[in-house]
């Protein structure tokens, strides 16, 4: 089996200055262990180049390995820009109407087969996982995913015609970090993350 990120991406983050990263995106680096250290969602990533690495710091909950691949190319190509503020859906990313479908449709089924028909579920699923409430939809939380990539979660209730659909938003600044297929792993590990949380 493939891994899921290639090793010419640890090296290439390996020849970055680490002051240079840490000056464009909110990371830490940790000179002892020559690794940075990356909050995501309720969670401490490690990023290893020297290893080929990333795993999860002692005491935080593990991650989604889409949000592993995400966590390296943050640092190889994340830039020091402010999130905007306006929600766009994936569509309206350069490219996206064409990329995400097919294989590259989000998976948010796996948050409404979580919570199905209920607005408690809802509410209570995004709580645990530190979402802010949103004033959109039936009930929305944006997630801080990292310091400055907030993503927002819309809900609808369903009713006799049609289920209850989820929506993920983001803030137009992500067209500035990110390729599509980088996109598509963010959303696929915020999906993963909420639909395998207890309740």
């Amino acid at each position: 089996m493939p891994e899921l990120i290639d090793r010419g991406h640890f090296h290439n983050l390996a020849r970055l200055d680490a002051g240079e990263v840490t000056a464009r995106v909110p990371v830490t680096y940790l000179d002892q262990a020559q690794s940075y250290s990356l909050d995501i969602l309720d969670s401490r990533c490690l990023i290893s180049p020297g290893e080929y690495k990333v795993s999860t710091q002692d005491g935080f909950p593990p991650l989604h390995e889409y949000f592993h691949l995400f966590a390296v190319h943050y640092l190889l190509t994340g830039q020091n820009v402010e999130p905007k503020n306006e929600w766009i859906s994936e569509k309206d990313l350069p490219g996206g109407v064409t990329f995400f479908r097919g294989p590259h449709e989000i998976p948010t089924s796996l948050i409404t087969e979580k919570v199905g028909d209920s607005l408690e579920s809802f509410h209570l699923l995004c709580q645990k996982r530190g979402g802010t409430p949103l004033d959109m939809a039936d009930s929305a939380y944006t997630f801080q995913v990292t310091k400055k990539i907030p993503v927002a979660v819309l809900y609808w209730l369903g009713d006799e015609d049609f289920p209850a659909e989820v929506k993920l938003l983001f803030d137009r600044s992500l067209n500035s970090h990110f390729a599509l297929d980088i996109v598509y792993a963010l959303a696929v590990g915020l999906c993963e993350e909420l639909g395998n949380t207890p309740l």
